[in-house]
């Protein structure tokens, strides 16, 4: 006889675990959270693990600002002392030329007013004043939101794991499932190497493995795998969480940073990056020339790395990328008693809290705080994409 659980969970990343403590939270206590190798394991720990409200769509807005909330508060969310995200507050700062992301920015943070977020638009100058390196000469306006930050993937998506096992959930590590179980139409669980498991309802959170789920049910899955590369540089002095996160609206790599071992400062792209055929054969050589275009452009907008920088590191992760750059969530026309959860395009961590919220409310029959139809699955075949004002990218 099979084993039987009222909502199993696939994938241990951050998405997944935060869905496992929520369930649990919400008074379910048959929970499996299901993963093919460790908690955290995966693309939870590429993370450049940045906090914002700021999106452009604004679905985007009201669940980050939740979610943002709850990391603020984590320790309490989970009822946990010991509870740890990692998170530092150090202020978002984006700035932008003159131009069509100038437009974007002002819309933005309009956006982001009318729902309640502290954010604000700033001169160039006083944006340098924010951020004492940086240049301004060339920009046209800068938005700021003090509240925002970075945290630690890792410690975040263990914490919701540990605190999912306190409310009765069972983690199950190193254990892959292989298909979903069907029955007249409705999915009754999920089939694996070790054996069958009946559930209820099972929420697939499977990252840059969604597209399996293609073959397991014979749904579209408009998701793809792409590749994005960080870089750390240091200069002739400590980089530290007293700069806030900064993204560059004027270069052309749409750069993000910040503070990374309170030294150094992590350099990313907001680009479409490059898509990976496999997401288990690797992700092949860092490209210098994308290091050195990166380090040429963080020196433009922060001088001090033209004239005392240099490059210490750089490595790779994965994106899971739909079409329009957003996620899917939630139930599957056809397939009752699945929810799906893929397509973070970059931002998953940030809005982890609010979505696993949202996911384990929608898997128990429960109305969502915020609502799953602007991510449904089918937004695209209805042609009513979920689109940025920044153009293809991360940004959102």
């Amino acid at each position: 006889m099979a084993e039987s659980f009222d909502v199993v969970v696939l994938g241990g990343g951050v998405i997944g675990a935060s869905v496992a403590f929520h369930l649990t939270r919400l008074g379910c206590r048959r929970v499996l959270l299901l993963d093919r190798g460790q908690v955290a394991g995966g693309t939870t720990a590429q993370s450049s693990g940045i906090l914002r409200t700021y999106y452009s769509v604004r679905p985007n807005v009201a669940v980050a600002k939740a979610a943002l909330a709850m990391f603020q508060g984590f320790k309490d969310l989970l009822d946990d002392e010991e509870a740890e995200c990692g998170i530092v507050r150090t202020g978002y700062l984006a700035v932008a030329p003159d131009g069509p992301m100038a437009t974007a920015l002002r819309g933005t943070v309009a956006t982001q007013a009318e729902l309640g977020v502290e954010s604000r638009l700033i001169t160039p100058q006083e944006a340098g004043a924010i951020h004492p390196w940086l240049r301004v000469d060339d920009l046209a306006v800068a938005a700021y939101e003090p509240e925002a930050g970075f945290a630690d993937p890792t410690m975040t998506a263990n914490s919701f794991a540990r605190a999912a096992r306190r409310g009765g959930a069972v983690i199950r590590q190193d254990t892959a499932a292989t298909g979903l179980l069907r029955e007249n139409g409705r999915i009754t669980g999920v089939r694996t190497a070790a054996g069958d498991i009946a559930a209820d309802h099972v929420v697939s959170c499977l990252n840059v493995w969604s597209p399996l789920l293609a073959a397991w049910t014979g749904a579209e899955i408009p998701c793809v795998a792409t590749r994005h590369i960080v870089a750390s540089f240091a200069a002739d002095a400590p980089y530290t969480p007293a700069f806030p996160v900064l993204k560059d609206l004027g270069s052309a790599l749409k750069l993000y940073s910040r503070s990374y071992g309170r030294t150094e400062i992590l350099v990313g792209a907001g680009d479409e990056g490059d898509e990976i055929a496999d997401p288990d054969g690797g992700t092949g050589d860092i490209p210098m020339d994308w290091v050195a275009e990166a380090g040429e452009q963080l020196a433009h907008r922060i001088p001090r790395f033209a004239e005392h920088g240099g490059f210490v590191r750089a490595w790779t992760g994965l994106y899971d990328t739909t079409p329009d750059w957003n996620p899917v969530l939630g139930p599957v026309p056809g397939l009752e008693g699945l929810s799906l959860a893929f397509g973070f395009s970059g931002h998953g961590f940030k809005l982890s809290p609010m979505i696993g919220r949202m996911l384990a409310q929608g898997a128990l029959g429960l109305e969502p705080d915020l609502p799953l139809a602007p991510y449904r699955a089918t937004r695209f075949a209805e042609g009513k994409p979920l689109t940025g004002a920044f153009g293809a990218g991360a940004v959102s």
